[in-house]
């Protein structure tokens, strides 16, 4: 009884994981993201499992790349500008939250 539980409730959180990234990535795309950034490759931007291996660890990064992704930046990365971009402060927070996710 203990092991099916244990494999039901593991089965869960690996659907709920893969739900959640779906949902950043579809959001990304439809805030137009896409366009500069890739998962795993370098387009005008960094990709997003560069960024995640910069910032990782840094408990102040959340909250600095929300406000990048809201005003845009440059220099960071090099010199091509990131523009601001139409999100909202959670719609920031959760984009941020997916690509600090990656590996």
């Amino acid at each position: 009884m203990k092991k099916s539980f244990a494999i039901v409730v593991a089965a869960g959180c690996l659907f709920s994981a893969s739900a959640f990234a779906a949902g950043e990535e579809d959001l990304a795309k439809a805030k137009n993201c896409m366009t500069c950034h890739k998962t795993d490759a370098k387009l005008i931007g960094p990709s997003y499992k560069e960024v995640a291996a910069k910032y990782k660890g840094q408990k102040t990064a959340p909250a600095m790349l929300a406000d990048k992704v809201i005003k845009g930046g440059v220099g960071v990365w090099g010199q091509v500008p990131m523009t601001p971009n139409a999100v909202t402060p959670d719609e920031a927070k959760k984009l941020v939250a997916w690509i600090l996710s990656l590996k």
